[in-house]
């Protein structure tokens, strides 16, 4: 059965992006890169940016890698438009999705086929019908919700998240872009069902009680 999984790196005092993000100034914010050095220097990670099969010659998952399984098993991503904005730049002609990604935005665009498999498709119909068409399209596999923070806590207000991992990067960037910028619900019940400390960085799956 398809999940949708919320995925994120956050700083410990709770922000997904540093001060002065843009797509012409800082994309990730002043520091905001260091929440994902973790990232990049993952294997799996490495194969995804690149388009190659997780699994290929020359390739060896360390347990520590948590996101091998991760991208393995995702079929279809849900964005944010200000993501969008902000990676399109960096991400280029071959972005590092490889997959259909839906982006949630007020100001839709043409679907754009992009090399190496990535699809987007602008939804201005709000969050629940980009989640439903990111179901639809991932088929047997499941769904990422990638951020940013303000489409994570949409879906998660929205009772559509089976999942919230949290890649908790001890560094404190004193302002920014928080994971959660609005009131949330209190009665939103969660429980830790997973925790993997790495290099540099805590894993924490968080399972959504509904």
């Amino acid at each position: 059965m398809t999940q949708v999984i919320a995925d994120i790196s956050v700083s410990l005092d709770g922000f997904v992006a540093g001060p002065d993000d843009g797509p012409d100034r800082h994309p990730l914010g002043i520091g905001g890169e260091r929440l994902h050095r973790w990232l990049f220097d993952l294997e799996s990670w490495q194969a995804q940016a690149d388009g190659r099969e997780r699994g290929e010659e020359g390739e060896h998952r360390t347990p520590a890698d948590i996101m091998g399984d991760f991208f393995a098993r995702t079929g279809a991503a849900v964005i944010g438009r200000r993501m969008f904005d902000h990676g399109e730049k960096a991400w280029g002609d071959e972005p590092p999705f490889h997959m259909p990604v839906f982006v949630v935005t007020h100001r839709p665009l043409p679907p754009r086929r992009m090399s190496g498999g990535t699809d987007f498709e602008f939804v201005d119909e709000g969050v629940a019908t980009a989640v439903r068409r990111a179901i639809a399209a991932a088929g047997s596999k499941d769904v990422a919700v990638m951020g940013g923070g303000r489409v994570i806590s949409s879906c998660l207000a929205a009772g559509l998240l089976d999942e919230l991992r949290l890649h908790v990067v001890p560094m404190l960037l004193g302002g920014g872009v928080p994971l959660f910028a609005r009131p949330t619900d209190p009665s939103i019940m969660l429980a830790t069902a997973r925790v993997e400390l790495s290099s540099g960085v805590t894993h924490i799956v968080h399972r959504v009680i509904k």
